[in-house]
């Protein structure tokens, strides 16, 4: 089930055959806060209430033209000044090859700078998200010679604890000073890079995680995997590291009880608000991830639908 998703994740074509389907678009507002900017702000302003943080995602990538690399960045400055505008606790996560990674380097660096001028200016956090694998060596190189030196308080990137290489990155970021987000990782990836066997990728996670708790700079633990949480929990309490030095993230829609229990516990929580038109790929690997998350979807829809 997880390798039909993911696989399906990649052909734009089946997107365009479901995105018109009632259920589609009912499966994907589980995970997926509307198609526009508006719809994404009135969700966040949902979670805020609730004493939640939360990262604004335009939902897209691997652009194959300047000009839609352009209104990306354009789009990307709207959704900062619409979280000062509306004083959102908010943050924004953005992809490079939106920006024109694979089209032309440096317009792309200069994109993401012209959104970067404005998060400093408006005193707002961008997270520079993790792509395919095929990505990791470009996005930290940008990441870490063309934007820290710039912006050290208002950039940070993604680790994948699936990728074999994400022990020494981490330890070069923790050196750095980069804020980190942590997760297990989305992606179809082969054995030749990534961990196959899931305990493989957890034993990961929980090594990196306690790196980055204890030497990191304000490190973002993305995960719904209570036992992954219950770890990070001990080893805060054992090492006496105050809950204001990090927070859990989840995704939006997902495991929304245990979001508000950690709040209720005293623990930052942020959630993954992505929006836009693009949400098929999205959806698919949000449900490759857990594919038992399919059955629970269609069940929640079949209920709703029987109630009207």
């Amino acid at each position: 089930m997880r390798r039909i998703l993911l696989y399906l994740s990649e052909h734009p074509q089946v997107f365009r055959f479901v995105r018109n389907g009632s259920l589609p678009r009912r499966l994907a507002s589980r995970f997926v806060a509307g198609e526009t900017l508006d719809s994404a702000v009135q969700a966040v302003r949902e979670l805020n209430a609730k004493g939640i943080s939360a990262t604004l995602d335009l939902l897209g990538e691997s652009v194959t033209r300047a000009d839609e690399a352009a209104a990306a960045a354009d789009t990307a400055i709207r959704m900062l000044e619409r979280i000062a505008q509306d004083r959102l606790d908010s943050n924004i996560s953005v992809k490079l090859t939106q920006f024109g990674m694979d089209i032309d380097e440096s317009a792309c660096v200069q994109n993401t700078r012209r959104i970067l001028e404005r998060a400093r200016e408006l005193d707002i956090f961008v997270r520079l998200d993790m792509e395919s694998s095929a990505y990791t060596q470009r996005t930290l190189d940008i990441a870490e010679k063309q934007l820290y030196p710039g912006y050290p308080k208002h950039v940070g990137v993604v680790i994948q604890s699936y990728l074999y290489r994400s022990k020494s990155d981490v330890a070069r970021l923790i050196a750095l000073g980069m804020r980190v987000r942590l997760c297990k990782g989305a992606y179809k990836e082969p054995p030749a890079v990534a961990w196959p066997d899931k305990r493989d990728v957890d034993a990961s996670y929980a090594e990196l995680m306690q790196q980055l708790l204890e030497r990191g700079n304000y490190p973002a633990l993305a995960t719904h995997d209570e036992a992954l949480i219950a770890q990070a929990k001990r080893f805060v309490s054992e090492r006496g590291i105050p809950r204001d030095r990090f927070e859990f993230q989840m995704l939006y829609g997902v495991r929304r009880d245990l979001q508000d229990q950690l709040v209720r516990e005293g623990y930052r929580m942020r959630v993954y608000v992505p929006f836009g038109t693009q949400w098929y790929p999205y959806l698919m690997r949000r449900l490759a991830e857990r594919p038992a998350n399919v059955a629970f979807i269609l069940g929640n829809v079949v209920k709703e639908s029987l109630r009207r």
